[in-house]
């Protein structure tokens, strides 16, 4: 392209990633303080509320491994430029809905925009700069990751207080529009000649983590257990299948090869285990300052946002730490104040201050940061250059599946104590502290699987963490 043309694309691509970033990141912590005020508009129970959550994350999941197709085959701008438009409309559709059913619906579409925008972005970038380039470009573009987090909660306490709801969803349109316009001058249209897609597999896998997602929903209100047990064994049937179909295919989508590298499976199991209970944190808090707590979603947003930024905070550190402990010992015992630090959440009695939540949900921000570099890294640390983007796909899959997941069991848990009458007497709060207890202690327990790693591992990626 002409050396004006390029320099223009180098100065926006970063801008265009950025903006789209900061819509899904803001998506998906925005709605964790608006949860109850959406609830009582649609006539439902705030802890019926989770699918608004589940669906979202769970397209995002499994649509991304589809973006790197259809981006090689129809060119990064065409897909780009689509992406925008579904989440764009997506988000329209989100505001306008008139029940639960609609407002799913809703999300699912924008969870497919979601899925698409991040990783097409992404590589558009890494197909424009230079690798000497590459690392500055994708700082100033992921500052936006950082900040969503921060914002989200906050700005949904605020339009949901002061306006409604439906705002935490227009306020993506302008974003997106701002997007398409730059996209259609700046963004590059990159394709591929070569173009191979495991679409059998992809389906396989895809069915399979939408079957094991329905039945922890059917889980936590279904009367009859035998058909959710049934649905969750057919899932892990279907797990079985694609593992039959890629010892059989040439180009699986995520080779069984990856698994022979045991730092690789360490990281995936660790990274699954781990965040059931950390994704859990940042909705049950927020619904217990205002359902037990009675306070507005203005000051659960103000209690939460200390999290982002301590995790912000806490990047600065983690080379340190792993340089001077290593990733096992770092790993380990890192899980184990995570999920201290979550139990200690459930010691506050409906009677003390909920400022006491700060410090805690601070420092578990902080923890939080370099348990998540620790263990991206680790997953990749012995990847051969073949098999980095097929493992680092199948990593950001797995971190979506474990954040719907633990949102999942996080209010199964809920409902459940909320629904022993005999031991929460009534009383939602005991409901939340006793959820807190126990997801504390069986993220302590997860601890132990990065008891499988050695001494030695990741000492190659120390310097790159």
């Amino acid at each position: 392209m002409p050396i004006i043309q390029e320099n223009s694309v180098k100065k926006f691509l970063p801008l265009i990633l950025a903006t789209s970033i900061f819509m899904q990141m803001l998506d998906s912590t925005i709605l964790n303080t608006s949860l109850p005020s959406i609830a009582k508009d649609l006539m439902e129970s705030p802890l019926n509320m989770q699918n608004a959550i589940i669906s979202y994350v769970l397209t995002l999941a499994l649509f991304m491994p589809v973006s790197g197709f259809l981006a090689d085959k129809f060119g990064t701008r065409k897909i780009f430029i689509a992406s925008l438009i579904i989440f764009s409309l997506g988000s329209i559709l989100c505001a306008a809905s008139q029940n639960l059913n609609h407002l799913v619906i809703s999300r699912v579409i924008q969870g497919i925009g979601g899925s698409l925008m991040t990783p097409v972005g992404r590589l558009a970038l890494i197909k424009t700069f230079k690798k000497k380039e590459l690392v500055q470009a994708m700082n100033y573009a992921i500052i936006p990751a950082l900040i969503g987090p921060i914002l989200g909660p906050l700005v949904g306490g605020y339009m949901v207080d002061y306006l409604s709801w439906h705002w935490i969803f227009l306020i993506n349109i302008p974003f997106g529009l701002l997007g398409i316009i730059l996209s259609l001058k700046y963004m590059p249209d990159y394709r591929s000649t070569e173009i191979t897609f495991d679409l059998k597999g992809f389906l396989i896998f895809a069915s399979a983590s939408l079957l094991l997602s329905i039945s922890l929903e059917l889980f936590g209100t279904a009367k009859n257990t035998t058909p959710v047990l049934l649905i969750f064994t057919l899932g892990f049937l279907m797990i079985y299948y694609y593992y039959v179909h890629a010892k059989k295919t040439a180009n699986p989508i995520f080779p069984l090869n990856l698994f022979k590298v045991r730092t690789f499976r360490v990281g995936i199991l660790g990274n699954l285990a781990t965040r059931l209970g950390i994704s859990a944190i940042p909705l049950l808090l927020p619904l217990m300052i205002q359902i037990a707590y009675g306070q507005t979603a203005v000051i659960s947003g103000w209690i939460v946002a200390p999290m982002a930024l301590t995790a912000m905070f806490g990047k600065s550190f983690v080379i340190k730490i792993l340089d001077k402990f290593g990733y096992r010992q770092t790993l380990m015992i890192n899980t184990f104040i995570i999920g201290f630090l979550i139990a200690c959440l459930g010691i506050p009695g409906i009677d003390t201050s909920i400022y006491w939540f700060i410090p805690i949900i601070a420092v578990l921000g902080f923890f939080n940061s370099i348990q998540f570099t620790a263990m991206n890294t680790i997953a990749i640390a012995d990847l051969r250059d073949s098999h980095t983007s097929s493992g680092n796909s199948l990593l950001a899959v797995n971190q979506q599946l474990a954040v719907g997941f633990g949102i999942a069991i996080g209010l199964i848990t809920l409902k459940l104590f909320e629904n022993n009458a005999a031991v929460t007497h009534g009383e939602i709060h005991l409901a939340f502290r006793y959820t807190f207890f126990l997801v504390g202690f069986l993220t302590i327990v997860t601890g132990f699987v990065f008891r499988r790693l050695h001494s030695t591992d990741g000492n190659n990626m120390k310097s790159q963490a």
